[in-house]
This record gives structure tokens, C-alpha cells and sequence, in this order.
């Protein structure tokens, strides 16, 4: 279908997106198309696909932007095709090709399985396809996936959101929630600790309400505490949660098991009661506040970022203030801070008190210095601390003129260390002092004190990785052929109650397969 032709995947917006661009890049990859070299120039790709987000109007403008820069390119070239798909595709459906009337491909959220098949059409008919559908066909973790990281992985556990947030569109672009099996979820967990990963973040817009579709209340905490008993998986991460929805067992199972990180992302969007209470948020400013005290007693080092939204319609000073409260009593590690944004098709786009743009600004300014003075603080905490990081790529800017590498640590907190002798490779764990911090980083001067080999001491042979290709295929098959091994079964035990619940547990113990500053993004 589309032998020897180069492909470019362009990804804006939240990490579902990212995971979804993987997606589409092993899609195109199956369909006979070869990823465009690093460093290509613009336009050079045969097939350019632009994975949108609609949260903010920027996105907007910034896609039409795009799309009108690679216009006189694709008329000097024939062949190449332009394809359009996520949030904004599905939010704009057929304006797209109105508006850009030289993009071949649009396709929605729920439908991302057929790029191959419309690129084709568009090719063969010579006219553009616009499909959309209007809730999702396949859970997207039964497609395949090209994984930009070999030691890093996302994993869906959800799509979609049950929430109303007046601000928000996503739950009207991505649907009701649409929670997976949980033995598929391990499954897919335990195939890829057999490829050589070592990190794994649990993906979903409202992460921590797991189990609404398969009833079980304490369903996200028994998977947390599951993933914890799969041997090799060194890190489990989460995002994004929402305070309505977590709950005391969660931060047990947080606090509990070990390779779960002391890290939480807990959208505040607001300090407010009046201004939480417009935006349809679930819960107020002492049971937020009161979330993070539990955390804290739980976690005494746990690091804690948000997202705040300053400017929604009818904040007032006094509600600002509230914001500015909550900020300093939370003292967030970092906070992801936006100025509001109307956006068409969401209740607060048509409120009244729409504040002006210079007190929006004149706040926004504010609230960044306030919480740049905190992250500096939080940050200066951890000087002297001996931590681990997991060296990663593309973390720091510059590293090679520094002489420096870059990693995260368990916290999530950046560390630039010194480079030392021996090769370090991407994915080992470095044991390193903290000497000097910074607002966004943390930096450690001096020779690493241990390093820890990828894949947990060892390198990923061949038959591992086949076993873990295997596994992940079309479904998610356990990495193992068939009996789990000792630490997977361990894990099954644990989910059991949840797979019971739904139907009885297959012979592997799960249920059958079914068919980055501080400023950033809205709740994802």
C-alpha cells in the first residue's frame, strides 16, 4: 500500500495523544510506509499526518498554520498526502478540508485504525476522505504500537471522561468512559517488562475513576498494587487524576508499593468554591486541600503538580486570591498554569463575565511567580539528597556541551549529572548526590555513585523481545506463551477479584481479549 514511502507524525496536545501518534506511526509502518530520516525538512515526508488537540484555540491556529506552509509544498509535489486526525479533526470534521481544502485525510479519536485504509482511498479516488466516527470502534490498545522509547511505555487503562467541566471539550470529542479489562491491562504490562521496559505510565482522561465501567470502586488501587507485583517493573506513573475520584485506597496503595513513584498529578484548575462550583468541578478547596494533606502524610517526599486555570468567566479578585491560597499552602512541585480559553461547544464559552485580556494576563504573571518561587524552594529541598535517576533522552538541551546527562527522578523532578567514564546507556538508573537546584532542575555535580544496567541489570535478548512482540501483537497476550511466571501470577491473584466480577477468569488468570514547561494544556 505504501511501499517506500516516508511518513512524518506531528503531535500536539495531552499524553493520550502522544500514546495515539505511537499508534498511528506502527500502523503506517505495517502498511508499508518508512518513518521520514530525523532532521528531514519540512515537507519532505510523502505522508504528513497532524495529530490535533482541541483543548485550547491556539491549537487552532497553530494546525492552520501548519497546514498553510506545507500548501505550496504539496503543489510542487503531487504524490504527498496531508492527514488530519485526534480532538481537533473530530471537533471540525469536514471544515478542515473547507478551510485547507488540500488535506486527503480527516479522521476522529474513535476511528484512528483507518488511516491506512483512507490514505489509500484518498490516493486511488483522488478526493478527500473524511471519516468520522461516532463512538469508538476498537479499545486503541488492541492496535499496534511503534514505541518511541525502549525502557518507557504508556499504557491505556480508560478513554473517554464522565465529567462535565463547563470548560472542557474533550469528553464531548473522546466519549463516555470506556474502562479495559484489567488481565488485559497486566497482560500488556507484563509483555512489556519482557521487551526490556522498566517505566510504565497508567494513561486515561480521568485516570483514578477506573472501574466506573466494570463496577468495582477500588478498581485503580488494586490494579496499582498489581503492577507492583510484576518482577522488572521498576516504575509505575499515573495521569491524569481528578480529586473527586481519589480516594484513601489509592494513596495506600501509592504509599504501599514500592515501585509506584512518590509523584501525583492533581489538577486544582481553581482555589476557588464559586469559581470550581461554575466550572462543574466535583469537589471544593478543603477537600483538595485535604487530599494533599493525606498524600503528604503518606508520602512525606511525594511530589505534587497541577494545572491551574486563571481569567474563568467571573472570577473575581477575591476568587483569584483563593488561588493564590491554595498554591501556597499545596506547595506544588510545579504547576502547569494557563490563561482560560473559550472554546466553542463548552457551557463557559457562552458566560457572562468573560474577563478582560489584561487582567487575565496581570494574574496569570502573578500566579508564575508565586509558584516559581515555590517550585525554587521545593527544589533547593532536595540538595544533599542522594537519588535515582533514569538516564533519558532528550531531557537536556545541553547536555553535550556540558558534558552532562539527564534523567528523571523517582519524583519526576529533571537531574542533569555529570557524564562518567564508563558508558551509560538509555534506561540505566544512575545513583547520584544532588548538588544545586534550580526552579525546573535539579543538578548533580561530581561522579555518579552507582549506575544500574537497563532492564533491570540486564540487556534485552533476542528471544525476549520476540516474546514481548508476540505478546503485544493485536491483543494483548500474555509474554509468556501461557503459564504466567511466579511474580505475573502473583499479580493475576491480585486482580482477580475485578476479572471474576465481569466473567470467569480465562486459564492465565485475566479476562478474554476484547475485540512540557510549567505551562502546557487544560486538564487532559
Amino acid at each position: 500500500m505504501g511501499v517506500n514511502r516516508s511518513y512524518e507524525v506531528r503531535t500536539y496536545g495531552c499524553q493520550m495523544n502522544v500514546h495515539d501518534s505511537e499508534r498511528l506511526s506502527c500502523l503506517l509502518e505495517d502498511a508499508g510506509y518508512v518513518r521520514a530520516p530525523e532532521g528531514s525538512a519540512e515537507g519532505d515526508a510523502d505522508i504528513v499526518v497532524f495529530n490535533t488537540c482541541a483543548v485550547r484555540e491556539n491549537a487552532d491556529n497553530r494546525l492552520y498554520g501548519n497546514l498553510g506552509r506545507l500548501a505550496p509544498m504539496k503543489a510542487r509535489r503531487p504524490g504527498m498526502q496531508i492527514a488530519v486526525g485526534g480532538c481537533l479533526a473530530q471537533k471540525d470534521r469536514d471544515t478542515i478540508v473547507k478551510k485547507a481544502p488540500w488535506v486527503d485525510v480527516v479522521f476522529g479519536t474513535h476511528n484512528i485504525g483507518s488511516l491506512p485504509v483512507l490514505l489509500e482511498r484518498a490516493r486511488v479516488q483522488e478526493e478527500a476522505q473524511v471519516e468520522i466516527a461516532e463512538s469508538l470502534e476498537a479499545f486503541p490498545s488492541t492496535l499496534p504500537t511503534r514505541r518511541e522509547s525502549a525502557y518507557a511505555a504508556w499504557v491505556s487503562i480508560s478513554v473517554g471522561c464522565n465529567n462535565t467541566c463547563t470548560f472542557c471539550i474533550v469528553p464531548a470529542l473522546r466519549g463516555k468512559e470506556k474502562d479495559r479489562r484489567p488481565g488485559d491491562i497486566l497482560a500488556e504490562v507484563e509483555a512489556l517488562v519482557a521487551e526490556g521496559v522498566t517505566e510504565i505510565t497508567l494513561l486515561g482522561q480521568n485516570v483514578n475513576a477506573y472501574g466506573s465501567d466494570i463496577g468495582d470502586r477500588e478498581a485503580f488501587s488494586k490494579l496499582l498494587r498489581a503492577c507492583g507485583a510484576v518482577e522488572g517493573l521498576e516504575r509505575v506513573r499515573f495521569t491524569s487524576p481528578h480529586p473527586r475520584d481519589f480516594t484513601d485506597d489509592v494513596i495506600a496503595a501509592m504509599a504501599e508499593t514500592p515501585n509506584v513513584v512518590p509523584q501525583l498529578h492533581m489538577p486544582l484548575q481553581s482555589g476557588s468554591d464559586t469559581v470550581l462550583k461554575a466550572m462543574r468541578r466535583s469537589y471544593r478547596q478543603d477537600r483538595f486541600l485535604g487530599i494533599i494533606e493525606k498524600v503528604r502524610a503518606a508520602m512525606p517526599d511525594a511530589a505534587i503538580s497541577t494545572d491551574i486555570i486563571v481569567g474563568f468567566p467571573g472570577e473575581t479578585e477575591a476568587d483569584f486570591e483563593q488561588t493564590l491560597h491554595v498554591v501556597r499552602e499545596a506547595r506544588f512541585a510545579q504547576a502547569f498554569t494557563f490563561q482560560y480559553s473559550k472554546r466553542p461547544g463548552t457551557p463557559a464559552a457562552e458566560m457572562d463575565d468573560q474577563i478582560p485580556k489584561a487582567v487575565v494576563q496581570d494574574r496569570y504573571e502573578r500566579l508564575v511567580a508565586v509558584q516559581e518561587e515555590i517550585s525554587w524552594a521545593e527544589n533547593k529541598r532536595q540538595v544533599g539528597r542522594t537519588v535515582e535517576v533514569l538516564v533519558a533522552e532528550g531531557e537536556g538541551r545541553k547536555d553535550d556541551a556540558t558534558r552532562r546527562l539527564s534523567g528523571r527522578a523517582p519524583d519526576n523532578r529533571l537531574v542533569h549529572f555529570t557524564r562518567p567514564d564508563e558508558p551509560v546507556r538509555l534506561g540505566d538508573v544512575v545513583t547520584v548526590d544532588i548538588t544545586y537546584a534550580a526552579p525546573h532542575h535539579l543538578l548533580a555535580e561530581g561522579a555518579p555513585r552507582g549506575r544500574t544496567a537497563h532492564a533491570g541489570g540486564r540487556r534485552v535478548g533476542a528471544a525476549q523481545r520476540r516474546a514481548g512482540a508476540e505478546a503485544r501483537g493485536r491483543h494483548a497476550r500474555p509474554a509468556h506463551g501461557g503459564r504466567p511466571r511466579t511474580a505475573a501470577r502473583g499479580a493475576r491473584r491480585l486482580l482477580r477479584p475485578l476479572t471474576e466480577r465481569r466473567r470467569p477468569a480465562t486459564a492465565d488468570g485475566g479476562s478474554p481479549p476484547s475485540g512540557n514547561r510549567m505551562r502546557g494544556r487544560h486538564d487532559v
